[in-house]
C-alpha cells in the first residue's frame, strides 16, 4: 500500500515557477515584484524590459519560466494569463567582515532573496470587467441640481 498522492499547491488555471538565492536583498527585490503584480503577462515582460534595475533580468527569468510553465505543463493561454501572485521571502545572508581602523572590524550582511511569481489565466469575460469600470459619479452636479431646486 502507498500513500495518496498529495494534492497539487496551485488551482488548475494556474502555474509557478521560482527562484531560491537571489543576490539582492527582499526589500529591493520587492520593489520590482510590486511593479508587476495585477498586470497582464505581456505587460508585465515589456515593463521589466525597460526597468533600470539589475535584479530585474533575474525576475523576468522567473517570470517567463512561470509562463513556460503554464503553457506546457498546464496548457493555459498564455494570452490570457495575469501574474496573479508576485511574493518575496528572505533566503540566507552571507556574514563578511570589513576592516575598521584600531585594529577592529565590523560585520558585513550580504542578503539573498527568494522570488515566487504565480500566473493564473483569467476569462475573457473578467478582463473585459476589468476594463469597463464605470466612472465615479461627480458630486458637483448634484450639488448644481440641488441648488437649482432651492431656487
Amino acid at each position: 500500500m502507498s500513500k495518496p498522492a498529495n494534492p497539487p499547491k496551485q488551482a488548475k488555471n494556474e502555474a509557478r515557477a521560482y527562484a531560491k538565492f537571489l543576490r539582492t536583498s527582499p526589500r529591493k527585490l520587492n520593489l520590482v515584484a510590486g511593479m508587476i503584480r495585477g498586470k497582464t503577462a505581456e505587460k508585465a515582460m515589456i515593463d521589466l524590459d525597460f526597468c533600470t534595475r539589475r535584479i530585474a533580468k533575474d525576475v523576468k527569468k522567473v517570470l517567463k519560466s512561470a509562463l513556460t510553465n503554464a503553457e506546457n505543463n498546464h496548457n493555459l493561454n498564455v494570452d490570457r494569463l495575469v501574474v496573479a501572485e508576485a511574493s518575496v521571502g528572505k533566503t540566507m545572508t552571507m556574514k563578511r567582515f570589513h576592516a575598521r581602523g584600531r585594529g577592529k572590524a565590523s560585520r558585513v550582511e550580504k542578503p539573498f532573496s527568494r522570488l515566487t511569481i504565480i500566473v493564473r489565466e483569467q476569462a475573457p469575460a473578467e478582463k473585459k470587467a476589468k476594463a469597463e469600470k464605470p466612472a465615479k459619479a461627480d458630486k458637483k452636479p448634484a450639488a448644481k441640481a440641488a441648488k437649482a431646486k432651492k431656487d
